[in-house]
């Protein structure tokens, strides 16, 4: 794991060593010795790779995709996914990614593009030559806006989901109350149960809301009053 933190951001290499500490030190040599779960080693901590002195927000999901090709250390960031559009609306990509998708309508909702209508014709007739083309695109941009894109849990294996988010349970308790110390001004968004049963999330103004898988994310007034100040979509380069 060492040679892991030292490829993070340096400002994150402290907090992420004590961080470690109190994860299981058999759970952690476990996975140091199998491959079968995702997004691998190399991905294992690639949400800090950008300096915390960036970071405002920590968007906190529940545990990575269960697909390789889509599993890349970041939470909500499906890297299958290349185009966000396409004449009919959104990209076959986005269609097949849910989570994605009902966050993007959640976010066209909120810029008042869409109203109740959320189809793929609704979407197609939207002039979509202002905002963000590629899913890179898109989630550079939420980087620079200060978000720190973070699972609850850092490990997906089949069938296992709640083991693991278990044993991470105890490196997200030390990430929070380091922070609370060195950057209590940092919001977190937490999205499905698992987010939610994070200790020390008191420590922080908290916004709450189900899994964006569940179609109720896309009209949660919580969530659209968070995120419509920030026009997310929209390419402002």
């Amino acid at each position: 794991m060492k040679q892991l933190v030292e490829q993070v951001h340096p400002e994150w290499q402290e907090i992420l060593e004590n961080a470690l500490v109190g994860v299981n030190s058999d759970y952690l040599q476990g996975i140091k010795q199998q491959t079968d779960w995702l997004p691998g080693s190399a991905n294992l901590l690639a949400a800090f790779q950008q300096p915390l002195s960036s970071v405002r927000y920590i968007l906190l999901g529940e545990s990575p995709y269960p697909r390789p090709q889509s599993a890349n250390g970041y939470a909500f960031w499906d890297a299958s996914v290349q185009a966000l559009w396409s004449a009919s609306g959104f990209s076959k990509e986005v269609n097949r990614a849910t989570s994605l998708r009902n966050f993007f309508k959640m976010l066209l909702l909120a810029r008042g593009d869409l109203d109740t209508n959320f189809s793929q014709p609704a979407i197609a007739t939207l002039d979509k030559s202002s905002y963000w083309q590629t899913a890179d695109a898109f989630f550079a941009a939420m980087l620079s806006q200060g978000f720190l894109l973070l699972n609850a849990s850092l490990v997906y294996e089949e069938d296992k989901i709640r083991y693991h988010a278990q044993q991470w349970q105890p490196f997200i308790h030390s990430l929070f109350k380091q922070l609370a110390i060195s950057k209590p001004s940092l919001k977190l968004i937490l999205f499905g149960r698992i987010a939610a049963a994070v200790p020390d999330a008191h420590l922080f103004p908290c916004v709450l809301a189900e899994h964006p898988y569940n179609l109720t994310f896309i009209t949660n007034p919580v969530v659209l009053d968070f995120f419509k100040p920030m026009d997310l979509l929209s390419n402002h380069v």
